[in-house]
């Protein structure tokens, strides 16, 4: 990592209200270079709290930017932070019109040229792309990582149309505990207590409206860019990582965009921006790749971004399964169209006759984190445990490697004696001394097999061809190697059990798999330069003394036949910040189920959060705790927040909601 000191441009950096049109002012920070010029904006636009919580990642990219020449602004939705107002859902229609004000009155100050671009990853990359499909007049082009095209199908609630259990609570349960933080009083003195006390009121757990919205409807049409490829006509640079799992947005941006306004961009990358060194690695200069996209789409400088293949990928090499890698092996590739005329499907007939697949319900626990995060145990590791819970089918490579690159997709010939269940199917590398590493995977709730926004009964001992896609990878498998597809039941806990269900029946005759095949080629010209930053903000990670949890640690209780799964997503412990703010966040996510009762399943979620100014008597502290269980007929969800100042209990609710399972 290269720090950058010394830019084309000295900058200033000043904290301003954004005013919308209703009178709510967003908390912004804004860096611009010094010059009598007007100069494009740059915006990136989330909840998280730019004062705090995302102020080091911010401090690595918005002041860079700036030294070449660009106005760069981060901007707290609504509610959120310093912002005044009442928080809402996600990527709801206030906070897209905001954000479309927002650009408005950035194209409209006199340091600005009129154009804006628009950045960010996770959030930030979905607001982008759904702003984009508004189309305001002055943003020319947006750069979306690691963001996702279908808010329901790829996203953090519902996978092949069931429940993520993992993450659907997981993260319901992380926005709980976030939207509950204060503003600062540093920042806007002491309407800080009301402003707090009045969102509180506001607060409802997103639990609640995710889970009454089981099929893709309406509700989650609207943010889905899905819906309408052609309303976005800004400039889209789309980037993701294998290790992410909106990636498969990426292949269909450049699929269903305009070739000559849209690139494509994946790595071996984790749920991160590809220059902060997280691994699995290699990372790349991503500032420096972006900075030609500005100026290629808001300084008219002719940067040979367009000249680049449409889609340009890492194709990793075979690996041994581990839960970290620090560098994958592996080359980058470019194709000129998507689909490419370099990638063929193949289809493996798979060969046994009929097999009962019947997995027992912990079938999963070795899935890794659904978020990689570049943590030691994010991603999963040896696969022989799970493999032996499935039904395998197995492909020797022979004379020549194979090349994959897309999404391969499976066609199963399956019976069923009940009305629900769920199919799993995952791709693994099988190395000649046995061990297995995870290529992809892709999941069919059966009752969605006719489309995700309906749900069927399947017919009581009938018979069914269903078809599904797994995500999208890059992958070559060696000589010597096998490529083994493994067929399971169950996939706890990134997907939750169906009530009733006891497995089905697969004939492998008429079943196959169908890989993207690509044609190997080698392409030397794609090259991208060394990762750089500004400089850092300094904020300090104190030494601690007390024993660290494991990551992620799995409990089996024999006698009950219950498994636990006990994960810490080590968002950031404890961090003190230049100005003096001590921020300390610790969460614990617990996940239980019973080897044979699908409806054992039970998630847990538990944060608290201070933060705290001695030099102002200020302490805040927030709790949470979110469960949920599930009978045959409803999900049961209960949530709780605690909220305390100086140790006095100044806020307590109780959320308690059973929500009717439709089609999970």
């Amino acid at each position: 990592m290269h720090i950058q000191t010394s830019f084309p441009y000295e900058t200033t950096r000043e904290d301003i209200y954004v005013p919308l049109p209703d009178g709510t002012q967003l908390y912004a920070r804004i860096w611009r270079p010094v010059t009598d010029e007007p100069v494009p904006a740059l915006l990136e636009y989330l909840p998280y709290r730019l004062s705090d919580w995302t102020a080091p990642r911010d401090w690595q990219r918005h002041p860079w930017y700036a030294g070449h020449g660009y106005a760069s602004v981060r901007v707290d939705v609504r509610g959120h932070g310093n912002s005044e107002g009442m928080p809402g859902d996600e990527y709801d229609a206030t906070e897209l019109a905001d954000g479309v004000a927002v650009i408005h009155w950035l194209a409209q100050q006199e340091w600005c040229s009129g154009r804006v671009g628009m950045f960010g990853i996770s959030w930030g990359g979905f607001n982008s792309l759904q702003i984009a499909a508004l189309a305001p007049e002055p943003l020319k082009a947006i750069v979306t990582v690691c963001s996702a095209d279908d808010r329901y199908d790829n996203d953090v609630h519902y996978m092949g149309g069931s429940v993520l259990a993992v993450d659907m609570h997981a993260w319901a349960a992380t926005m709980l505990a976030f939207v509950c933080r204060p503003p600062d009083p540093a920042d806007v003195g002491d309407d800080w207590r009301q402003m707090w006390l009045d969102r509180l009121e506001a607060v409802d757990p997103f639990i609640h409206t995710w889970l009454a919205h089981q099929t893709r409807d309406d509700y989650w049409k609207h943010g889905s860019v899905c819906e309408d490829y052609s309303a976005i006509t800004a400039n889209v640079l789309a980037v993701g990582g294998w290790h992410d799992p909106y990636r498969d947005t990426v292949l269909r941006l450049v699929e269903h965009l305009d070739p000559a306004k849209v690139r494509g961009l994946i790595g071996p990358w984790s749920h991160q921006y590809p220059d902060r060194g997280l691994p699995p690695g290699p990372g790349i200069g991503f500032l420096q790749e972006t900075l030609r996209w500005w100026d290629q789409h808001l300084k008219d400088k002719d940067t040979g971004v367009m000249s680049e293949p449409l889609l340009r990928s890492w194709i990793s090499e075979s690996h041994r399964p581990a839960t970290v890698y620090e560098t994958l092996p592996g080359r980058w590739v470019g194709d000129t169209s998507w689909p490419s005329e370099n990638v063929s499907p193949v289809a493996y007939a798979l060969q046994g006759g009929p097999q009962i697949v019947d997995s027992p319900q912990q079938t999963g626990l070795d899935a890794g984190r659904f978020f990689p995060f570049g943590n030691d145990a994010d991603l999963p590791p040896d696969q022989r445990d799970e493999d032996a819970k499935s039904v395998c089918f197995e492909f020797p490579v022979e004379a020549a490697p194979i090349e994959i690159l897309g999404r391969p997709r499976v066609k199963l010939r399956i019976r069923m004696d009940v009305p629900r269940g769920q199919a799993v199917a995952r791709l693994c590398d099988v190395a000649p001394d046995g061990s297995s590493t995870l290529v992809t995977r892709g999941v069919l709730n059966l009752a969605a097999r006719d489309g995700r926004d309906r749900t069927e009964d399947w017919p009581a001992g009938g018979t069914e061809d269903v078809t599904f896609d797994l995500n999208g990878i890059g992958h070559t498998f060696p000589p010597g190697h096998r490529i083994r597809l493994a067929v399971s039941s169950s996939y706890w806990p990134w997907i939750w059990p169906q009530a009733g269900s006891k497995g089905f029946t697969l004939d492998a005759d008429g079943s196959f798999v169908e890989l993207p095949v690509r044609r190997h080629t080698e392409d030397p010209a794609i090259r991208f330069e060394e990762p750089e930053q500004s400089e850092p903000l300094g904020v300090v990670f104190p030494v601690t003394l007390d024993e660290q949890r494991p990551e992620r640690l799995v409990v089996r209780d024999v006698a009950k036949g219950e498994w636990r799964m006990e994960v810490d997503p080590r968002y950031g412990g404890t961090r003190v910040y230049p100005d003096g703010l001590e921020f300390t966040e610790d969460a614990v996510e617990t996940y239980t189920i019973q080897e044979s009762d699908p409806l054992s399943a039970r998630t847990r979620s538990d944060w608290t959060i201070r933060l705290h100014r001695p030099e102002m008597s200020w302490d805040v502290l927030v709790e949470t705790r979110s469960e949920i269980s599930a009978d045959a007929d409803d999900f049961i969800t209960s949530n709780e927040v605690v909220c305390k100042e100086g140790g006095e209990v100044v806020f307590h609710r109780t959320w308690e909601k059973r929500i009717p399972r439709t089609a999970g």
